[in-house]
């Protein structure tokens, strides 16, 4: 079986593994890249040839974050071949490969920041979309392939589905996010799409919104209010919020559709009010105990 044909079939097992079309597309174009640029048969691809790609994406300024993209998806279709086609061949990424990536801390928005941004969304649409993004932390594609069938409006949830990592979740919609909704699907245009957010102008008007679509929408805003803000930054507002209002980790977790609890726990670390009160309120009880210690003479 040649190359060609074994790329095709890991594009086939991708999409019985449930991969979104993103990933699969993403991964595809990574080792069409990499096939192109080796020049030896990939069997005969050792530790030597993989470092000198590594070095070629470097030369490239790409993040270490993407290399390391590039490098789990050339380990996987070397997993894939031996495992699934049988083929007898090392796997030549090995796990100690990787590059150390930054783990800045998630940037969230003041509360007058958040005042400044929204004061100047005067539409209907992109107040509704960016609201669900501030109070039900959903993720830019989240909002871009929205269905009506998922907003249960009377009860005040929405059903996401197929989030990162082709979950589901149930998100609640709080009150000015429900207005803000209820504004939008008034005035939205009545066509054959499910997708709740439309484009309202030009050729591709009534047709869905795409995330790049969105994304220049929280550009536009965001340079008109003066704060820098993304779409993803609404999220972790919202996430950096409700910890402030003393909502359990585990909460936070599920509404927003972190795997791990350790990735909720990172915005503990930027500004957790919690923790300062709690400080504070033990400190007054230690202070009591240890009075002596406040005397001058």
């Amino acid at each position: 079986m040649g190359i060609t044909d074994s790329i095709i079939n890991y594009r086939r097992f991708l999409k019985r593994r449930n991969c979104s079309a993103h990933s699969v597309k993403s991964y595809m174009n990574i080792l069409k890249q990499f096939v192109r640029w080796v020049d030896v048969p990939l069997e005969q691809v050792g530790r030597a040839k993989l470092m000198d790609y590594i070095e070629y994406l470097l030369s490239k300024q790409l993040k270490a974050k993407t290399i390391n993209c590039h490098l789990g998806c050339i380990r996987g279709f070397y997993d894939y071949l031996y495992q699934e086609e049988g083929v007898t061949i090392a796997n030549p990424v090995r796990r100690g490969y990787r590059l150390r990536v930054p783990r800045p801390l998630p940037r969230f928005l003041k509360d007058e920041e958040v005042l400044k941004l929204f004061e100047v969304i005067r539409t209907r649409r992109d107040r509704a979309m960016f609201m669900l993004m501030l109070r039900c932390g959903l993720r830019v594609e989240e909002v871009a392939h929205l269905s009506i069938a998922a907003i249960d409006l009377k009860r005040k949830r929405i059903m996401v589905q197929h989030g990162k990592g082709g979950k589901d979740r149930v998100v609640y919609i709080s009150r000015d996010a429900h207005d803000a909704l209820m504004a939008y699907l008034g005035v939205r245009p009545a066509t054959g799409a499910r997708q709740v957010f439309l484009v309202g102008k030009g050729r591709d008007k009534g047709t869905p919104i795409s995330v790049r679509g969105i994304q220049k929408r929280i550009e536009y805003y965001a340079k008109r209010a003066g704060v820098k803000v993304s779409c993803h930054q609404l999220r972790h507002t919202m996430a950096t919020q409700l910890l402030n209002a003393d909502t359990e980790l585990a909460t936070i977790q599920d509404l927003l559709g972190h795997r791990w609890i350790t990735t909720t726990q990172r915005y503990c670390k930027i500004c957790n009010l919690k923790v300062q009160r709690d400080y504070y309120k033990a400190m007054e009880i230690v202070m009591l105990r240890t009075a002596p210690l406040g005397t001058l003479e």
